[in-house]
């Protein structure tokens, strides 16, 4: 997939004016990443895939409607900017360090993201209940799940992309008879996984 395929896949899916703003975003990525290391240098000439197309994906992951989205880790703003960009929810994006925190909120004061909220903070400080929990390759699943399990309800629904996931991961996550997981594979890595969770009923 090229840069552009992934440029139109999102302007296809959610419209050309939102794909522009992401387009704003992602230039600022790039701008800022000279000064800290937002992204990997290694994936600047690829940003759209490996970050707006990888985090736009998600969306689609939700399954049905939601009102709010705690992204934990957001880092360089993937995938919490691109998601308070693209959809129509109130997204809490959590990051501790404070030089990334004053970059995404400049962001979002200045490309006018209504919906974004920036929190200096771990997730165990976050007050509030969401209807979607997103982490792109923080900790491993078992520790969001205990670190985060107080910001979900018992229909919330964890969209974790994984990278890769070995066999016996999966399985042992599998065996735990209080939650139901399903593994989607990335659009943007053949090799790339993410792991989709909720409680089970």
């Amino acid at each position: 997939m090229t840069e552009d395929d992934a440029r139109a896949w999102i302007s296809t899916r959610f419209g050309e004016a939102k794909t522009n703003l992401v387009a704003q975003f992602v230039d600022r990525v790039k701008i800022e990443n000279a000064q800290q290391n937002l992204i990997a240098p290694s994936t600047i000439d690829t940003i759209w895939v490996r970050h707006a197309l990888d985090s736009a994906q998600l969306i689609e992951l939700a399954g049905k409607p939601f009102s709010s989205w705690l992204d934990i880790g957001t880092g360089g703003g993937f995938p919490g900017v691109v998601v308070a960009i693209l959809s129509d929810a109130e997204v809490t994006m959590v990051e501790p360090r404070r030089r990334r925190v004053e970059f995404l909120q400049q962001c979002v004061d200045t490309l006018g993201i209504a919906r974004g909220r920036i929190l200096q903070a771990k997730v165990e400080q976050v007050d509030g209940q969401f209807d979607v929990i997103s982490a792109r390759a923080v900790a491993s699943v078992e520790k969001l799940l205990h670190a985060a399990e107080h910001c979900a309800t018992a229909g919330t629904r964890w969209i974790l992309p994984r990278g890769r996931l070995e066999a016996d991961h999966l399985a042992a996550l599998r065996q735990n008879r209080h939650w139901m997981f399903h593994v989607k594979q990335s659009l943007t890595d053949v090799g790339s996984s993410i792991v989709v969770g909720e409680r089970r009923a």
